[in-house]
């Protein structure tokens, strides 16, 4: 019955011919679109986007804020507890590499929807992708790293049999060192004119790798939107008329003026190991250290704990007795060996901290065919991927288990 249903969505969805393309802009925050004119920054295809679709006040993230489960979360509308994408890489006691193959995943996303219902899909460099059933795929896999470019041989490996020599014949200048974000505009363009995916999920990077490096909101992260803009131009020039834009992005972006060693804390504030620090939040595992960290200096906004229970139940333990935020524009770092309680910050813009931080939030936007101009209020990540699946005429997955896989 389950099957019959997927093959009537999807003839239905041939009838209809639309098709979907999804825009990640890692580290795009939602700050970036609603202070555009504050900003100075010129994005006259955003500006667009925004003016003529369907965009959201923000998006609150999932735990971790970070690239891959929040991705993840993108094309699966389950939290990383669920789909099994717990961070960029994976525990320690797993090797500590990324979580790079598809075989990974705990949950179905949007390309086993499109691929039941008879419908093609294609990838670029879109976390946790490698050996995905994706028609068309360039996935993200990497030994080498250049700012948010990663090396165009280890691409060239794992990618879809035959695909990258059909890129490189569509345009020579691809085949380069590196594998950044121009190359992903060009293969985007490709496959838009030439394989005509239903489903293409891209992820460009160069926007979240700035940041990093000289913060969020800094001329040189908006100087990297604005090229972003340029080759987003370029991909709506290419896509058939029939195909919906989703603008979507990770996680949003602080600027980190200082990194607070959560081991030295402890011992300056004689807490006697009862703190540990996890998904951006400092936690105290007593009576006695919940007191001394309230009345110090050290830490921000003590979370809720209907907050903790509405982001992250699995971290409403009962051995925690409270939660902190760090202060605005800082961090807490748990690594040991560092000599100082207050460091200067090893990234000057980072994410990873708590989804409740007021005003960090991620993007989602639509443009596009049957997309009338609205702004909706702030949403949950999760709701992102039943909206794309509603656009392409497919269900999400009926079931998450490993062996429909």
């Amino acid at each position: 019955m389950r099957f019959a249903l997927l093959s009537c969505i999807g003839l239905l969805a041939s009838a209809q011919n639309q098709k979907l393309v999804v825009i990640s802009v890692d580290g795009l925050d939602q700050r970036y679109l609603r202070d555009a004119d504050k900003l100075g920054l010129k994005i006259p295809t955003l500006r667009k986007l925004i003016r003529e679709g369907e965009w959201s006040q923000g998006v609150e993230g999932v735990v971790p804020t970070v690239t891959w489960p929040s991705h993840t979360t993108l094309i699966t509308g389950v939290p990383p507890r669920e789909h099994g994408i717990l961070g960029n890489r994976r525990p320690r006691s797993e090797s500590g590499d990324y979580y790079w193959m598809a075989s990974m995943l705990r949950a179905k996303t949007l390309w086993h929807s499109t691929r039941q219902a008879g419908l093609k899909s294609a990838a670029i460099t879109w976390p946790v992708t490698v050996n995905a059933d994706i028609d068309y795929n360039f996935p993200e896999f990497f030994r080498g790293r250049n700012g948010g470019s990663m090396d165009y041989t280890s691409i060239w490996e794992y990618s879809t049999p035959g695909l990258i020599e059909k890129l490189e014949r569509f345009d020579p200048s691809v085949r380069q060192q590196w594998f950044d974000d121009r190359v992903r505009k060009v293969a985007t363009v490709y496959l838009l004119q030439n394989e005509r995916p239903d489903l293409l999920l891209l992820h460009f990077v160069d926007v979240d790798a700035v940041a990093h490096d000289h913060g969020p909101f800094t001329k040189e992260a908006n100087a990297a939107l604005e090229q972003t803009d340029a080759y987003i131009a370029e991909i709506l020039a290419a896509a058939p008329k029939n195909t919906v834009i989703a603008l979507v992005s990770d996680h949003g972006f602080e600027r980190v003026d200082r990194e607070l060693s959560v081991p030295i804390l402890d011992m300056e504030l004689d807490l006697k190991g009862k703190v540990q620090s996890h998904g951006g939040l400092l936690f105290a595992l007593s009576p006695d250290a919940t007191q001394k960290l309230a009345k110090s200096d050290y830490v921000g906004r003590r979370v809720p704990r209907e907050e903790i229970l509405k982001f992250a139940p699995d971290m409403n333990r009962k051995e925690i007795f409270a939660a902190f935020e760090p202060k605005r524009h800082e961090a807490f770092l748990g690594m040991p060996g560092l000599k100082s309680l207050s460091n200067p910050p090893h990234e000057i813009g980072n994410h990873g901290f708590w989804p409740g931080l007021s005003d960090y939030r991620s993007v989602f936007l639509l443009w596009g065919p049957g997309i009338r101009a609205r702004q909706l209020p702030a949403m949950r990540m999760e709701s992102i991927a039943p909206r794309l699946a509603q656009i392409l005429g497919v269900p999400l997955p009926l079931d998450n288990t490993a062996s429909d896989r």
